[in-house]
């Protein structure tokens, strides 16, 4: 490497609100070999996270009054989550790779410890959608900082970092992955080039599962959670995207007639993989090219209650609140559901074109803007679309 793995943080413009310990905390992520050893993870990560240990004599200035006790031991009595039974299924096919010097019986112990941490945080925050491979994410937690203290730290992680994985629709997750070709294109317009055919759903499943998944070393998957954990969420992307970039030659390699040779690739992380390389280089591409300046307006096209954008500030973490992780999820929700009622509205337009005559459809169209305009908040603005699309229905004449 052509200079020294210890970079300023990302996120340097707040760096002013920021202790002199998290700031040489973060440092020291960024360095090589990140915190070194899980004893000190089991200090770091929790910081990072503004979640509480379980021996902590006080409650970090980070927890907010109302923030539910993550070690209750009433969780059991909770309503079920529908998600439950999916989980057990998952859980079941853990602890795969590591740890690799434990019996039958003691990962016996460990799935059910898994189970239980994702299972409190799920009844405790109900309105989460479980998704396949949040178990290996909590893994990696569980076994850094024990059953007690990964509960909060879960808790946390799902409503603050990875909120977008966890709603009902995975549309909010793709949005992530639009940022790819934007990044490319910045970086190597000519890769991007190669690859701009290639939908970018090829890192679905190393970004969802902050690369859990794919990483089948221990040491690697620690150490690569003390770069992530320090830093807000879209650096994921960036890293991605530096793998990529790493890639170039064995990409024009691939014939141009092979699209499914590249796609099959660009899904699998190369071995081996130079983590410490691409975490240096990620952190360059990201401070080349930050976020708000990414052409094709992919920044702002990113909803502004996602964490994309809710974690920018490198201390959102520590210091947003589950509360306030509830907020943004009911609001991101909320964009959702308005944006299937206007899928349904243009899908009914659509389906409807030859009926309508042009003057009617221009009409039509008209009064459904003066309905969505005189609808203001999150509520109006959905009451707004159930009557454009009930008008749609009234002008084809009663039609469905």
């Amino acid at each position: 490497m052509s200079e020294s793995m210890a970079l300023d943080p990302i996120g340097t413009p707040e760096e002013k609100t920021q202790s002199p310990d998290i700031i040489s905390l973060r440092k020291l992520a960024n360095s090589l070999g990140g915190l070194g050893d899980d004893s000190t993870r089991q200090i770091v990560w929790p910081l990072f996270l503004g979640s509480p240990t379980p021996d902590s004599t006080e409650s970090p200035s980070t927890e907010a009054e109302g923030d539910e006790k993550p070690h209750h031991p009433e969780w059991r009595s909770l309503p079920t989550h529908k998600d439950e039974d999916q989980v057990r299924l998952d859980v079941n096919r853990s602890f795969i790779y590591y740890p690799s010097n434990e019996s039958e019986k003691q990962l016996d112990r460990r799935k059910e410890e898994l189970f239980d941490v994702i299972t409190q945080v799920l009844r405790q925050q109900p309105m989460l959608c479980y998704f396949q491979g949040f178990h290996d994410i909590v893994q990696v937690l569980l076994l850094v900082l024990g059953k007690e203290a990964a509960v909060g730290a879960v808790s946390r992680l799902a409503l603050l970092r990875i909120r977008d994985f966890m709603l009902p629709s995975l549309s909010p997750s793709l949005a992530h992955l639009r940022l790819l070709p934007a990044i490319l294109y910045a970086a190597d317009r000519e890769l991007y080039a190669r690859v701009k055919d290639t939908q970018p759903y090829f890192a679905l499943a190393a970004t969802l599962t902050l690369y859990a998944h794919d990483i089948e070393a221990y040491a690697d998957i620690a150490r690569l959670f003390d770069f992530l954990l320090a830093h807000e969420a879209v650096v994921s992307i960036y890293l991605f995207a530096q793998i990529i970039l790493s890639r170039r030659q064995e990409l024009f390699e691939i014939p141009a007639d092979e699209p499914e040779m590249l796609h099959f690739t660009l899904s699998k992380l190369p071995k081996p993989l130079n983590l410490e390389d691409h975490i240096h280089d990620a952190l360059v591409l990201y401070e080349t090219y930050p976020p708000t300046r990414l052409p094709f307006r992919a920044w702002s096209k990113v909803s502004s209650n996602s964490v994309l954008k809710t974690t920018r500030d490198s201390t959102a973490t520590q210091i947003q609140t589950l509360e306030e992780g509830r907020t943004f999820f009911a609001k991101q929700v909320a964009e959702l559901n308005r944006e299937e009622q206007r899928r349904q509205v243009l899908s009914l337009l659509w389906k409807y074109r030859r009926p309508v005559s042009s003057i009617g459809l221009a009409l039509t169209v008209g009064i459904i803007s003066i309905i969505l305009r005189g609808s203001t908040g999150e509520s109006a603005v959905t009451a707004g679309w159930r009557k454009a699309a009930l008008f749609v229905k009234y002008m084809l004449g009663g039609q469905t």
